[in-house]
């Protein structure tokens, strides 16, 4: 019954957490003490006995894991100088100045200060993430700040380790003898998540010793094998292996987006669920008179170190960048630590009990009180100290089209010549490579994934555009989209006999174009040269005028109206849009039937703008 109610009050405390827009590590740590043996009791670890460190195993392996995969090396080198001088510069600095702090206010020696340090390196994407989702900051400093996040999850992992070999893992107290002992256990952790890294790689790609399906959940178990693997060689490797596998996993895998993306889409259940279980069962255990005992000199360490610590380390990680001075502050006052930080904690403290060490519990608890410091304070306040130094993205801006077809393409270069930011979504790795080659930001992946739906700024945009040739899946997205933005205009590609202008009109979204379109038909026009895209301004109105508009059945197959201008604001076309004269509007034309479709628009009141002539 523990691990029962553990596991509906970890997926409780995460929808709540998603609702309220808030990291879930918080919402969980707070349920599990409130569950737990000083509150309900409802929870009780106790009763777990070898059970409690099973899943902490567990959850640390998956945890980590996903900690490794999403350190991509391609992606770092990348980045920007600053990102990269903050995950590595950046976290020395954030070690030796936290472990600065807790020698001073909490009166420790060097041993759990230093060790202290290094578990609170790691900031991670799943307490950031969500922060500036609330938020809604300037792109460069959402980008940097992500960046930062994903990057030392796993680089914070390795120097928590070396840290506690130094301090705690060698009973020989030599600095030689301590430095030969780190070497010994990376060096085989390493060589144990290489391995089966390179298993993982093999199996996936053979697809010959796994049934087909089994691979990602194939992926997962070696994951925990090599968590174990590593720990039964050498104690404390197992983070270092588990690191590595996921390393050589999302390195090698990186040539396959599209598979890499269907990893992690497979392996966020399995997050949630252990991530949601361990915290429960280990806030649940918590001793409020260890934290109380803590007290004002454990907030007094979480203010310096947002205070102090963090922005000595941007001031001098950010030397010489283009970031201003109120970007950079806005970037010192967002470093909230989250689940690798809280994790490290625990296993660690699990292990200086092995040890017979009794600091593990002030530890963990000073770090478990500096991640709810930290995320409370910084995410509540983060939306008004953003405000007042002008880093908030605005809203109304720019567009979402889902599809990265010749079509879509045909019409994200109508708004991005309007001066439109456009983003591109589509789960097609070569249709994205082609799109950025033309100079588009394109995300690869399912538009419905929420990694998307933040990544694409789906909260802020003006428009939004479903241009896939599946009428259900534009649907879904434009339902999606009107959920996350209730103030964008939402525009879905129908198609005939798919989806209706009913299904459209309940979803509160507009059809675009005014009518069905046929999706794959024009993108392979355009592809083959077969269409051209020509700009018409609508001299006279009249019968004629109005009834180029919706389109009618028997013209859809020689022009398409994609977009139109009116006093220098471009938008695509929908069923609400009744043309006026002077509009330009952007018509595809049929390259066989051209002449057809250019009489049957000028008989209309439409004049053609000569290309060297601009559209106003």
């Amino acid at each position: 019954m523990t691990v029962a109610i553990a596991l509906v009050a970890g997926m409780v405390a995460q929808a709540i957490a998603f609702n309220l827009r808030l990291p879930g590590i918080v919402i969980l740590l707070v349920l599990g003490v409130l569950l737990g043996r000083d509150g309900l009791g409802i929870v009780r670890p106790d009763v777990l006995g070898g059970g409690l460190d099973l899943i902490v195993s567990f959850a640390a392996a998956v945890i980590l894991f996903e900690a490794g995969l999403n350190l991509q090396w391609r992606r770092l080198q990348s980045e920007s100088v600053e990102v990269r001088r903050l995950a590595t510069v950046g976290a020395l600095l954030t070690w030796a100045g936290a472990a600065l702090v807790a020698r001073a206010l909490m009166g420790w020696d060097w041993r759990p200060s230093l060790l202290f340090g290094a578990l609170v390196i790691v900031t991670g994407p799943t307490v950031v993430a969500p922060l500036l989702r609330r938020i809604r900051v300037n792109r460069n400093l959402q980008a940097l700040l992500e960046a930062e996040s994903i990057s030392l999850d796993a680089i914070g992992a390795i120097l928590a380790v070396i840290a506690f070999e130094l301090t705690y893992g060698n009973a020989d107290p030599s600095l030689g003898s301590s430095l030969l002992n780190v070497l010994l256990k990376l060096s085989l952790g390493a060589a144990v998540g290489a391995a089966c890294g390179a298993l993982a790689v093999y199996v996936h790609r053979s697809r010959r010793v796994i049934p087909q399906g089994m691979e990602k959940l194939f992926t997962l178990t070696l994951a925990w094998v090599a968590f174990q693997a590593g720990n039964r060689l050498a104690p404390d490797s197992g983070i270092a292996a588990v690191v590595v596998a996921g390393l050589v996993v999302g390195n090698v895998w990186l040539r396959d987006p599209q598979r890499l993306n269907e990893l992690r889409d497979f392996k966020e259940p399995f997050t949630l669920v252990v991530v949601g279980l361990m915290f429960i069962v280990v806030a649940a255990g918590i001793h409020l008179d260890a934290i109380a005992a803590i007290g004002v000199r454990g907030l007094l360490v979480a203010a310096a170190l947002t205070l102090l610590v963090r922005p000595l380390q941007v001031v001098l990680c950010t030397a010489g960048s283009d970031l201003n001075r109120r970007e950079k502050a806005f970037i010192s006052w967002i470093s909230p630590r989250g689940i690798v930080a809280a994790t490290l904690a625990v296993l660690f403290a699990q292990r200086m009990d092995e040890l017979g060490v009794a600091d593990g519990e002030a530890v963990s608890g000073l770090v478990m009180l500096v991640i709810v410091a930290t995320v409370l304070v910084q995410g509540l306040s983060g939306a008004a100290v953003a405000a007042r130094l002008g880093v908030r993205r605005p809203r109304g801006k720019g567009f979402v089209i889902l599809g990265a077809n010749d079509l879509a393409l045909a019409l994200a270069n109508q708004l991005r010549n309007a001066g439109d930011e456009v983003v591109l979504v589509d789960a097609n790795p070569e249709l994205c490579v082609a799109a950025e080659r033309k100079g588009f930001r394109v995300l690869n992946g399912n538009a419905l994934d929420d990694r998307i739906i933040q990544e694409s700024d789906l909260d802020t945009r003006k428009g939004v555009v479903a241009l896939l040739p599946n009428g259900g899946v534009n649907l879904l997205f434009a339902r999606r989209a009107i959920d996350e933005n209730r103030s964008a205009r939402v525009y879905v590609a129908m198609h005939r006999g798919a989806i209706t202008p009913a299904h459209v009109k309940e979803s509160r979204a507009r059809v675009w174009c005014g009518s069905d379109v046929d999706v794959d038909l024009w993108a392979s026009r355009l592809r083959r040269n077969g269409a051209t895209l020509e700009a018409w301004r609508l001299e006279k109105n009249g019968e004629l005028a109005t009834s180029t508009y919706p389109l009618p059945r028997d013209a859809r197959h020689i022009v398409l109206p994609i977009a139109f201008a009116r006093q220098q604001i471009v938008l695509p076309t929908d069923e609400r849009w009744s043309p006026r004269p002077g509009d330009v509007v952007s018509w595809l034309v049929f390259a066989r039937r051209a002449d057809e479709a250019r009489e049957w628009l000028a008989a209309r009141g439409w004049v053609q703008i000569p290309q060297e002539e601009p559209v106003s």
